[in-house]
């Protein structure tokens, strides 16, 4: 059993289970009440489109189990597109709320520290997953999967708390990066191309501050 000790709001845990306790935030929350929900991820879309590459591009969205993205990415006619999420909760939202259109999309459960990819990638995409790997470890294994998911002419869109953003985030610890510290952390096999800002508004109206990196692979 898995000791847990919640205290002012910080979940400690001698062995701490992501697993459960993301499938414990979907069972609880419609994806419309997250507070990282976006009704139009406009600027996700915006830096795919950026990348230049067509509708037949594989794409990846890490952690996008709930996202609406893999909806407008379906909308615009991209034909190649997986979906990776740890919380199977989180998985089956967007299979309920997609359809008969879930059927399109390559579904994978499982914690991206671990992921075994069969595939490889045109564009890795991933808004606010990074920044909640606060174990170097974790950090290591999520640039050694990425390297080896991905195609060699590839692109990566990370986007994650800017420096003046919040501190936490569902209980958790969180790393704030620029896009310096961004760039360094992922390696210099990627490199930096373009960023954006996001002030994004919760459903509750708390105002998060976001920035989002793309990389090319060199």
């Amino acid at each position: 059993m898995i000791k847990k000790i919640v205290h002012k709001n910080k979940i400690l845990e001698d062995d701490f289970n992501k697993k459960d306790h993301w499938e414990h935030i979907y069972s609880d929350k419609q994806s419309n009440e997250v507070s990282w929900y976006q009704s139009c991820p406009v600027y996700s879309l915006d830096l795919i489109r950026a990348t230049k590459f067509n509708t037949t591009a594989h794409i990846i969205d890490i952690g996008g189990g709930a996202s609406t993205l893999v909806d407008c990415l379906l909308d615009a006619n991209y034909q190649n597109i997986s979906v990776l999420d740890i919380a199977h909760s989180a998985i089956e939202q967007a299979k309920l709320r997609l359809g008969r259109r879930a059927n399109k999309v390559n579904w994978i459960q499982s914690d991206i520290t671990q992921f075994s990819p069969t595939l490889t990638f045109d564009i890795w995409h991933d808004r606010a997953v990074f920044h909640f790997l606060c174990d170097e470890d974790d950090r290591s294994n999520y640039v050694r999967v990425l390297t080896h998911a991905l195609k060699p002419d590839a692109q990566v869109i990370i986007a994650t708390f800017s420096l003046d953003g919040p501190e936490k985030c569902s209980g958790l610890d969180i790393i704030r990066y620029s896009p310096e510290t961004l760039s360094a952390a992922i390696g210099n096999t990627f490199q930096l191309v373009e960023t954006n800002k996001e002030e994004h508004l919760t459903p509750s109206g708390t105002s998060q501050n976001f920035i989002y990196c793309r990389f090319i692979r060199v």
